[in-house]
């Protein structure tokens, strides 16, 4: 007698445009076809925006991916391929696949999505970050750096969380988790609450105000934020980055607001700096400028534009502005002046980090090394003991007695004006 066993095999889940085709939109698309740039006059920023297509119409013909633009420009071996060839490698051909199978079920949207929401933010809102790692088999960089205001701590960044050190010891006194995978920029307010920038490339980014009660997001973005400052009354803060944009919240009132975006540069913002008496805002960036923005007359009223490399750090040293990059050197200037800045050089390589410490300016480079100058006549004072490599954060006491400074190696060393290393650690729990 012959036996017939049938095995059943689940039907695969439907594919989900959020789960499975956003993130293809997100790493393939989105950098030319977002609400800001619209290539061809295409925005793939909304599932409505996706399908009421460029000026051909909708690209989609739900139920034949073979008849839909949206799909055949993603793998098709001809010069009209999407993403072009000079903006970045096709659709792997499983993330092709994917798309293939979602116009063949009828290109649907999740039933609780809106058709109007951004694609980026519903990425984001399902997104879980990992716990950050028990060890580190290696020290992350040190790419953001802080005394607390009393001088007793130092804060650092690691993967997916901050480090809060001992500034006299070394030792660890704890670790907060953060969604960000990396900070770009830490800072405390007079009053105890840490700010810090940072995010996942690409991804996402923000800037969140830490307190002892928790925290409270104060921008979430689309790409990373690179830097902040603080105004020297602790009542504003800025904060710049991926998205060229320059934000400032006042942190004086609860909660705080928004009071200023400013968008003037071209490439991606680098550094900030407020002037000392907080009535300007000086912003560098890999465009290759320094702008500064006057806020009692609400507009930018310098540019300046003699870096030829992107200017990753500014400071105000009085009433002049040193601001450093990819060029190597270090140039003081006066914004709205006709005087020709000048110029100091001494590193080997970019100048990564500039911060004013009493009569003194304080700069980290690539080439490893720390730096102390007149900061009113940019001459060179001592070089402290290189690192090895490159050093991306410099910070200061409240005091004005101590510096601290940490890179590429995980390592963060703090000295005395005088050059004298007072500590030694690296930055990650082992």
């Amino acid at each position: 007698m012959l036996s017939l066993v049938f095995t059943l095999v689940a039907a695969p889940p439907p594919v989900s445009f959020v789960r499975d085709v956003a993130p293809v939109l997100k790493e393939s698309c989105l950098g030319c076809h977002d609400a800001r740039k619209a290539s061809g006059k295409y925005d793939l920023s909304t599932y409505e925006k996706l399908r009421t297509g460029g000026p051909s119409g909708d690209p989609i013909t739900p139920g034949d991916a073979e008849a839909s633009d949206f799909y055949t420009l993603l793998v098709t071996h001809e010069q009209r391929r999407m993403p072009p060839r000079d903006k970045g490698d096709a659709v792997a051909p499983a993330k092709a696949a994917v798309v293939k199978r979602w116009i063949a079920e009828g290109a649907k949207l999740d039933t609780d999505v809106s058709p109007t929401a951004d694609v980026s933010r519903e990425l984001r809102k399902r997104w879980v970050p990992p716990a950050p790692p028990a060890k580190y088999a290696f020290p992350p960089a040190v790419t953001a750096l802080a005394f607390s205001p009393d001088g007793s701590e130092l804060v650092t960044g690691g993967v997916h969380e901050l480090f809060r050190w001992d500034a006299a010891t070394g030792k660890l006194k704890s670790r907060l988790p953060t969604r960000m995978e990396r900070a770009h920029a830490v800072a405390f307010l007079p009053d105890g609450r840490l700010v810090v920038a940072g995010g996942r490339p690409g991804q996402e980014g923000e800037v969140r105000v830490f307190a002892d009660d928790g925290s409270e997001r104060l921008l979430e973005a689309d790409d990373s934020v690179l830097c902040l400052a603080v105004a020297a009354d602790g009542k504003r803060i800025a904060a710049g980055g991926c998205d060229r944009q320059v934000r400032v919240w006042d942190v004086g009132v609860a909660p705080p607001k928004l009071t200023h975006t400013i968008d003037s540069h071209a490439d991606w913002v680098l550094g900030l700096a407020f002037s000392p008496d907080g009535k300007r805002l000086a912003s560098a960036a890999r465009d290759k400028t320094v702008k500064v923005w006057d806020f009692a007359a609400n507009e930018s009223v310098a540019s300046f534009t003699d870096h030829t490399g992107p200017v990753a750090a500014v400071a105000f040293a009085g009433d002049r502005l040193v601001s450093g990059g990819a060029d190597n050197v270090l140039r003081s200037w006066s914004p709205g002046a006709d005087a020709k800045a000048k110029q100091a050089g001494g590193h080997g390589d970019e100048v990564t980090a500039l911060l004013p410490v009493g009569t003194l300016l304080v700069s980290g480079s690539a080439d490893g090394t720390v730096r102390t100058w007149d900061a009113g006549k940019l001459a060179a004072g001592k070089t402290l003991p290189p690192f090895g490599d490159c050093v991306y954060a410099v910070a200061a006491a409240a005091d004005g007695k101590r510096i601290a400074a940490g890179g590429h190696t995980g390592e963060v060393r703090v000295f005395d004006l005088a050059g004298t290393e007072l500590l030694r650690f690296v930055a990650a729990p082992r």
